[in-house]
């Protein structure tokens, strides 16, 4: 998962009180451990910029908590920090973990065409992480590279998928899935008529 580049901008879905609560804690969560992760490696926010390709800017106004990022910001991040994604948005992990359905924090690309529901809970396990995708019809959602060895599995719950993988197109219906080498550049299209749902594991290098 990554940064959207869709044609057409789309109105943002109507957000609840709720959502909003969600999003505020999920930025203080995200400024937390963005601020611990970059300085338990050393990193300015100079030498973070320049390795996630975020500007120095928006990697302030996160830790600050004055901008809520998007599922593509923070996929970049993760990877110049050479951490899985869950990190940056999980709580700290206790003996047992649990994540109900209406606690999970929806997220979503910045033109509101894809939104990401987390699985299982945040940082529940360094090597996997499980997600509910929903694509809007008739759009792409593209994605940087992950971290060097990481791998992804796709499966269609319903709709169609056209999965990018570098220069190769692969055609997807319901019940259809595809697994590939996530660390090189691969994106996700909905050619249907109405929104499509997919789950996507992750799986992060020993």
């Amino acid at each position: 998962m990554g940064e959207s580049n869709g044609a057409t901008k789309r109105a943002r879905r109507a957000t609840t009180p709720g959502d909003d609560v969600g999003a505020a804690e999920l930025g203080r969560r995200v400024a937390e451990n963005l601020r611990q992760r970059r300085k338990a490696r050393g990193l300015s926010l100079d030498d973070l910029a320049e390795a996630s390709g975020v500007s120095r800017a928006a990697l302030s106004q996160i830790e600050t908590c004055k901008s809520n990022p998007s599922v593509g910001v923070l996929w970049k991040i993760a990877v110049g920090l050479g951490v899985p994604f869950a990190e940056l948005i999980g709580a700290p992990r206790g003996t047992a973990m649990i994540l109900h359905r209406a606690d999970a924090q929806v997220l979503r690309s910045s033109d509101g065409r894809l939104e990401s529901r987390p699985l299982a809970p945040a940082g529940a396990s360094p090597l996997v992480e499980l997600y509910e995708l929903r694509l809007s019809a008739r759009s792409t959602h593209s994605s940087e590279p992950h971290a060097a060895g990481t791998h992804e599995i796709v499966v269609v719950l319903s709709g169609a998928l056209r999965m990018h993988v570098e220069d190769t197109a692969y055609e997807l219906g319901s019940g259809d899935s595809i697994a590939f080498s996530a660390d090189r550049q691969h994106g996700y299209e909905n050619p249907g008529a109405s929104e499509a749902r997919y789950f996507d594991v992750i799986v992060y290098p020993r």
